[in-house]
């Protein structure tokens, strides 16, 4: 059985992890909630959710679980951190929970690489200045971006509001001239039951953020990251 520390902020789409559980024999994923407050799309609101005094106290709790690996479950209130701040976030949770840890952030740019892709769109739930520092994020990576859409949802708790329908109209939507995948990120966002159809309407590898935080926390955890039904990542 391979335990995986989730840091979770707020409450919105954080039953998909259980759901994880039923797709990927022998994992338990515990979520961890590192913020009881809203979950604002707002830059300063997101650096404050990421701070080194939110996460220390919560990665504490997960070294409590004995995890095999920990993650910080959050896109924006990684990337808001830049490249380097996120490396460092994922050294603070590391340290305080005592096993290999990341954050969903990171994980998209490991997951494009490991499909050996390096052209990407993004349809984002965030407002523009937010998503623009997702973008920044990748091409310090080397990966370009090849076209941003953005949807001004308010907050997490109303981007887990959305249903499976907004999803894919969304990655419908999304301009993939020149790209080779698509990236949705938000943690609050539901997109594990949707991942087969996605792929099937586009054509091309989706990756979505709770999608790519579990698959980085396996690789962590030595787990192969294989299995049926969650896209193109986990059959590579």
């Amino acid at each position: 059985m391979y335990t995986l520390a989730i840091l979770y902020p707020g409450y919105s789409a954080e039953d998909e992890f259980p759901a994880l559980e039923q797709l990927i024999p022998e994992t338990s994923f515990r979520v961890i909630h590192t913020w009881e407050g809203s979950t604002d799309h707002d830059v300063d609101a997101l650096l404050t959710l990421g701070s080194r005094a939110n996460l220390v106290p919560s990665a504490e709790r997960a070294r409590k679980l004995s995890p095999d690996a920990a993650m910080w479950a959050c896109t924006s209130g990684s990337f808001v951190y830049g490249r380097e701040g996120c490396r460092e976030q994922a050294g603070w949770i590391e340290e305080a929970a005592g096993v290999p840890s990341s954050s969903t952030s990171l994980a998209f740019a490991e997951a494009v690489h490991h499909l050996g892709l390096d052209r990407v769109a993004v349809a984002a739930t965030y407002p523009e200045e937010v998503a623009a520092h997702f973008v920044q994020l990748l091409e310090e990576d080397g990966i370009t971006v090849t076209a941003l859409s953005t949807y001004d949802v308010p907050s997490g708790e109303d981007a887990g509001r959305l249903d499976a329908e907004w999803v894919l109209e969304t990655a419908r939507a999304a301009d993939l001239t020149g790209a080779q995948c698509l990236l949705i990120p938000d943690t609050a966002l539901h997109t594990i039951a949707v991942l087969p159809r996605l792929e099937e309407a586009l054509g091309v590898p989706v990756l979505t953020a709770n999608q790519v935080t579990a698959w980085q926390a396996l690789r962590l955890a030595g787990h192969p990251a294989a299995a049926e039904g969650l896209g193109a990542l986990f059959s590579r």
